[in-house]
C-alpha cells in the first residue's frame, strides 16, 4: 500500500526546499493537503512527480514547485481575500483555504467542478475570463496555470494596491511571477522559468499578417 504521507513529506524536501519554498504555513499546507486526491484516479502516483499531472480536456495540475513558489512569494495571510483562476480539481484553492481568511475558485470545466466537490472543495462553474466579480474585491488573485494577457474586467476585481500571482508565457517557457497588473499584463517579481499550460481565454490573440 503506497504511503502517500512520506511522498508528500518527500516532496516538501526534494522538490519545493530546494527551489526555496520555505514559508512555514505553506510548507505546512502541502504537507497537510492530499494531493494525490487531486488527479484522475489511477494516476495518484503521478501527483508526487516533478511534473504537471493531465487532468483531461486540456487541463493539467501544475507541478508542485509552481503551486509553492507562487503560494510562497504571494505571502497569504489569514486577512486576505484571494480569487483562484483555473482552479482545475481544486488542490490550490484546498491549500489557500488553510492560508487566507477567505477563498474562492472558478472553473469553467463541469468534471473539474465535480471531482473538486467530491473532495470537499467548493468552486464556481463560470468562464475563467469573468472571475467573480460578485465576491470581491480580492487582495490577491491566484491564477493556477499559465496567462499572457489579463482582461480589464478581471483586473478591477482586485482591490486597490492588490496584486496577482500566476506563471506568465510570453513564448517559450513561463516564469513564476508575482506583482501588479499594468494593462493587459502581470508585472512584478519573477523567479525560476517552469513550463505550466495555459489557462483558456488567457492567450495572447493572433495577429493577422497581410
Amino acid at each position: 500500500m503506497t504511503d502517500f504521507t512520506s511522498l508528500r513529506a518527500t516532496m516538501v524536501a526534494s522538490q519545493l526546499r530546494t527551489v526555496g519554498v520555505n514559508d512555514l504555513g505553506v510548507v505546512a499546507a502541502m504537507t497537510e493537503v492530499a494531493r494525490e486526491n487531486f488527479v484522475p484516479a489511477g494516476r495518484e502516483l503521478l501527483a508526487y512527480a516533478d511534473a504537471a499531472v493531465p487532468l483531461g480536456g486540456g487541463r493539467a495540475l501544475v507541478e508542485p514547485l509552481v503551486t509553492g513558489l507562487q503560494l510562497t512569494h504571494a505571502r497569504i495571510t489569514r486577512d486576505c481575500r484571494v480569487l483562484v483562476i483555473g482552479a482545475g480539481t481544486g488542490y490550490a484553492t484546498a491549500l489557500i483555504g488553510l492560508l487566507a481568511g477567505r477563498v474562492v475558485g472558478v472553473e469553467s470545466d463541469a468534471a473539474l467542478v465535480a471531482h473538486a466537490a467530491a473532495q470537499g472543495i467548493t468552486l464556481q462553474q463560470r468562464v475563467l475570463t469573468e472571475g467573480a466579480p460578485e465576491d470581491g474585491p480580492y487582495d490577491l488573485i491566484y491564477f493556477d496555470g499559465a496567462i499572457t494577457t489579463v482582461p480589464a474586467g478581471l483586473a478591477a476585481q482586485l482591490k486597490p494596491g492588490g496584486r496577482a500571482a500566476a506563471v506568465v508565457r510570453q513564448g517559450g517557457p513561463g516564469r513564476v511571477t508575482v506583482g501588479r497588473f499594468v494593462g493587459d499584463a502581470l508585472v512584478g517579481e519573477t523567479y525560476i522559468e517552469v513550463d505550466a499550460p495555459l489557462l483558456p481565454g488567457f492567450e495572447k490573440a493572433r495577429e493577422f499578417v497581410f
